[in-house]
């Protein structure tokens, strides 16, 4: 919907909403295989209930494209009685989608394979699964996804693997958080565990702690990010521990990168640790050697990091074919340890240095399987179709627009439009008529795939056929119930200073659908930013942002829509001629509809103290019976917003709409008054999460 709006920032405009979607379960992934380090058998998605195939070695095998099977480094030594680390595969593979059925079969005595076909949610947030031994865990595809908690391995717990998950999104809204404990992946004093091919993010308080002498461990080819500790290991006095970490790209998380203390014998090899400039994650240190600790570090490659290797004078380090790009602050090595050679132990390959970004942004994390459904399978769900768009042309096609258009109408079942890094300057729409449709950047940082256009509100149409109002202006416009974006950068770059000739509303996503899911996107602008609207006026649209970035500074969240931004960033912006002033948000709510929510998020911004609201009300063309609402809760403010955070629009008070917060937290929060609201114990539990979406639970697919 077009429309045109003022360049003021005080004056009313038009505005739309969307929807979310929900995201299928992959197919289940097959597993190898007799004589080596084995997933199980080909398996299918079941019912509710989870069912085990009759045996790992009965069904056909088919490896995991690109991943050994066999677990390497210390993981493989023979020790403690227990000869490598093979996990469950002498047991039954079973596929779970159920929080009870991966607890069932992760705490049993019995060996399992344990496939996890579907996203789970732990509750209560922050739960750790307690895994026995003889155990592999794996995700199916890309499907296995752990939300809000993760696994505990305790005291001589042995034998397990935990492999290609994604566990994620226990933040609690305070990136140094002290408060909380809410790991990905903890052990204490277990040995013979390889950590493999998983993604592992924004949780409470680190990604993978290794305590407690935990011993022949491998941290192998994993994504580790969005935190504030990356990978901490110790707890001990003693210095008996064993622990190899190869292939792991560390990037955006402030500390523990790993660090390493009282290992006897620490290898660290081919690991890729990166700082990325213009995030609000910095790094303290990267490598750490602390305590007694004895560390041989190899061809890994430090990217921007502060303190890239650190080392404490009671420690040994010795490195090797280490690169260091950008680095500032302490490079070390040394000690009176004695020598060792990691070969001792085991074999193993380097790859070059120059080659570990390319290789590990290409590699880690998550793997797609090659498996075919069991035939014993009661459900199975629908193979994705993926298109792929290439601006060097190495793809389908060129342009996302053209892999939209090859969309077929009424498509019955999700397209996944793959696109390659690097920017595409281009217009994309997603009619409504071409639903399940998700794009996704393959690159491995949300900011090396960029949509970006100039459209403003007042700009030509090509065709002479007038200008493009606020809504017309979007780079990206999604009509279509069901759409899905995931790690890239939509954008509009109008240039406000050189065209104050025209209105400043320029809008990078317009949504105006049902269902709606975006997922480690950045959504960038000034003005208008994010329109997330619905198709009209009686028409439900939801949407829902998590592990996210939504950048601007007038309005640049608003629209009608049931919109959630959850466990995300909400950066302000200073304005074209630098001064700090604007709005977070602008609802226009219908009545009896939720409106805008932002939960256990952050809210900041290189702009002037207390010069941001938190939101205005939008009656859109002066509609009296709109209700807009906008709550604010478990979130962390800054300095920038107003201690009165809450402004009228239009000529309509805000006070007669609903604007209120509840329990956030940082220097921009402020006690409850008539001019600042906030919400009862009693009143916030009906504004969660859950209460925006109803009957749809966001899931990747």
């Amino acid at each position: 919907m077009s429309e045109t709006r003022s360049k003021s920032p005080s004056r009313s405009r038009s505005r739309h909403r969307r929807r979310r979607t929900a995201l299928l379960a992959g197919v289940p992934l097959a597993l190898t295989s007799a004589g080596a380090m084995a997933y199980g058998g080909v398996f299918g998605v079941f019912g509710a209930d989870a069912q085990p195939e009759a045996s790992a070695a009965s069904a056909a095998s088919s490896a995991l494209a690109g991943v050994t099977d066999v677990a390497n480094g210390f993981a493989s030594v023979n020790a403690l009685g227990q000869n490598g680390t093979y996990g469950g595969r002498n047991g039954q593979t079973v596929t779970v989608k159920t929080l009870a059925d991966l607890e069932r079969y992760a705490t049993a005595s019995e060996p399992y394979i344990i496939v996890v076909a579907a996203t789970i949610n732990m509750n209560p947030v922050g739960k750790e699964i307690k895994v026995a031994s003889d155990k592999t865990i794996i995700g199916s595809g890309t499907s296995g996804h752990i939300v809000g908690g993760g696994f505990f391995l305790g005291q001589g717990v042995h034998n397990v693997i935990i492999r290609n998950l994604t566990i994620r999104d226990a933040y609690q809204g305070v990136w140094n958080d002290k408060e909380h404990d809410f790991d990905a992946i903890q052990m204490d004093g277990a040995h013979h565990v390889w950590i493999d091919h998983n993604d592992l993010r924004h949780m409470a308080d680190g990604l993978i702690d290794s305590r407690k002498d935990t011993t022949y461990l491998t941290v192998s080819w994993n994504k580790l990010s969005q935190e504030n500790k990356a990978f901490g290991i110790g707890w001990t006095e003693n210095t008996t521990a064993d622990i190899t970490i190869h292939h792991n790209w560390i990037r955006e998380t402030e500390q523990r990168n790993p660090s390493t203390d009282n290992v006897a014998h620490a290898h660290l090899y081919n690991n890729f640790l990166e700082d990325e400039a213009g995030t609000t994650i910095k790094s303290s240190y990267g490598n750490y050697s602390r305590g007694k600790t004895n560390m041989v570090l190899e061809n890994s490659y430090f990217q921007g990091m502060t303190n890239p290797v650190v080392r404490d004078a009671t420690a040994t380090l010795v490195q090797r074919g280490n690169v260091f790009s950008g680095t500032t602050g302490k490079n070390e090595s040394g000690g009176s340890g004695a020598a060792w050679d990691p070969k001792t132990y085991y074999s193993y390959t380097l790859d070059k240095t120059a080659d570990v970004p390319a290789l590990l942004k290409s590699g880690v994390g998550p793997r797609s399987s090659v498996a075919k459904a069991s035939s014993t399978a009661t459900t199975t769900a629908a193979a994705a179709t993926t298109l792929t768009v290439a601006a060097d042309g190495s793809g389908q096609y060129r342009t996302v627009q053209a892999a939209v258009n090859a969309v077929p109408a009424n498509n019955a079942s999700r397209v996944v439009i793959s696109v390659k890094p690097g920017t595409y300057r281009e217009l994309v729409k997603v009619p409504s008529n071409k639903p399940h449709v998700t794009i996704q950047g393959s690159g491995g940082s949300r900011k090396d795939t960029t949509i970006v256009y100039n459209n403003a509100s007042g700009t030509p149409k090509p065709d002479g056929s007038g200008t493009y109002g606020t809504g017309g202006s979007a780079t990206v416009a999604v009509d279509a119930d069901d759409f899905q974006a995931r790690n890239l950068t939509i954008s509009n770059d109008f240039d406000e200073a050189a065209h104050q000739d025209i209105a400043n509303q320029a809008v990078a996503l317009r949504t105006s659908a049902d269902k709606v899911f975006l997922d480690s996107v950045i959504i960038s602008g000034d003005q208008d930013t994010l329109l997330v609207d619905t198709a009209s006026k009686d028409k439900l649209g939801r949407v829902y942002i998590t592990n996210s970035y939504v950048v601007g500074n007038t309005d640049f969240i608003f629209g009608r829509a049931t919109a959630v931004i959850d466990k995300s960033v909400i950066t302000l912006k200073k304005r074209w001629n630098g001064t700090s002033a604007g709005y977070v948000t602008a609802p226009s709510t219908a009545a009896n509809r939720k409106g805008i929510l932002i939960a256990n998020s952050t809210v900041n911004g290189d702009v002037s103290d207390r010069s941001f609201f938190l939101g205005r009300n939008w009656h859109a063309g002066g509609d009296a019976t709109l209700d807009p609402q906008t709550t604010v809760r478990n979130t962390t403010l800054s300095a920038a917003i107003k201690t009165t955070p809450w402004s009228d629009m239009g000529g309509f008070s805000w006070k007669e709409d609903r604007f209120a917060e509840y329990q956030n937290k940082g220097t921009g929060a402020g006690t409850a008054s008539t001019d600042r609201p906030h919400l009862t114990d009693a009143q916030a539990t009906g504004q969660e999460v859950a209460d925006w979406l109803g009957d749809w639970t966001p899931t990747a697919g």
